[in-house]
């Protein structure tokens, strides 16, 4: 299949009405921007949790053209409403810490579990026709048992945030088989990226490191920072998100959204210091959480998604990390303190 061009994609968007959940956070914001672009209606549907990265900056070059609902998906009435009308669903909402599932497992399930399930039997009750994709993560594999992984790899995850999500994954497909809801489901490797949190190093490994080098600070590198992993630049996700959805072949299956370029944790710290020209680096043992959750080496093999849906990343780490560090520099003061803090700042400087 031949890569879809941005003239396809806004002939395919153009007037459509999609919905995003958690459309304030970080891959959620970067997607509303794009479909916004792209001349689509675009409703925002985002709790606004705390530490779970919604951040109204995020929207800020289009807030006059999207709808935005401070709700969550675990609110039947509203997701009901909401669902309506809509060509497309982007299902992004969720509890993505790793960390904090380990010690408390509730939000996984409340949020992850039960909130996609109160979204597709709104779909199959208000919405039928619309279609559905959901992002899931890398994480839903746990141990790799070969490299590169494929999509046909055992899915044995090594906590209740990867098991959620991928328990949230299946109720989507039982609603694509069973009751016909088009769906897509995309299992995400390592994102990073403009708008993203950066209060916080629970989830966001990349943009973490990025801050600390932007601070001058030093980088901790766990082991001897040989563990592999594929990163992927938002825009590439986005891009690989939007094509999915209006791919037919697409409809009920699963697809790796990765790079098949391994790199390993050393390489990542050092080509962000080479290219902020701060920071320095250290290595570190794991913590236990940290132990507890470590894979030794993921790579996501793409074969799939290059072959139904033409996409494939094309922006090297280089670049990647080039405009994220430029866009946090531009933009600190409101991703280095929360958005509450930012309004009073705000407020006291108007009083």
């Amino acid at each position: 299949m031949t890569e879809l061009s941005n003239a396809q994609l806004a002939k395919s968007f153009a007037g459509k009405s999609a919905l995003i959940t958690g459309g304030m956070g970080f891959i959620g914001s970067n997607l509303a921007i794009r479909l916004a672009e792209l001349g689509a209606k675009v409703t925002i549907l985002d709790a606004m949790i705390s530490d779970y990265g919604g951040n109204e900056f995020n929207i800020c070059p289009v807030k006059d053209q999207v709808k935005v609902n401070f709700c969550d998906i675990r609110d039947q009435s509203a997701v009901n409403y909401l669902v309506r009308g809509q060509d497309f669903i982007f299902h992004l909402a969720g509890q993505g810490c790793h960390v904090m599932s380990l010690t408390n497992p509730f939000p996984d399930i409340e949020i992850n579990i039960t909130g996609t399930a109160i979204i597709m039997e709104a779909c199959k009750k208000y919405n039928p026709d619309a279609i559905v994709v959901y992002t899931g993560t890398r994480g839903q594999y746990g141990e790799a048992v070969s490299l590169p992984v494929n999509e046909e790899a055992p899915t044995n995850p090594k906590g209740i945030y990867e098991i959620s999500n991928l328990t949230a994954e299946k109720i989507i497909k039982v609603y694509n088989d069973v009751h016909n809801i088009r769906s897509v489901l995309l299992r995400l490797t390592n994102i990073y990226g403009p708008r993203s949190q950066m209060l916080h190093s629970r989830f966001g490994v990349a943009n973490w490191f990025m801050r600390l080098a932007i601070d001058d600070d030093t980088i901790k590198v766990f082991g001897d920072g040989s563990n592999l992993r594929d990163f992927v630049y938002v825009d590439d996700c986005v891009d690989a998100i939007l094509k999915a959805s209006i791919t037919e072949k697409a409809y009920g299956e699963i697809f790796n959204v990765g790079s098949d370029i391994p790199v390993s944790f050393l390489e990542l710290v050092t080509k962000i210091i080479e290219v902020a020209k701060t920071g320095h680096w250290e290595f570190a043992e794991f913590s236990a959480e940290r132990k507890a959750m470590a894979v030794d080496a993921f790579c996501s093999d793409i074969t799939k998604i290059k072959k139904i849906v033409g996409w494939q990343p094309t922006t090297t780490l280089e670049e990647g990390v080039a405009k994220t560090i430029e866009y946090y520099r531009q933009n600190k003061s409101h991703y280095w303190t929360t958005p509450e803090a930012v309004e009073r700042k705000l407020v006291a400087e108007r009083a």
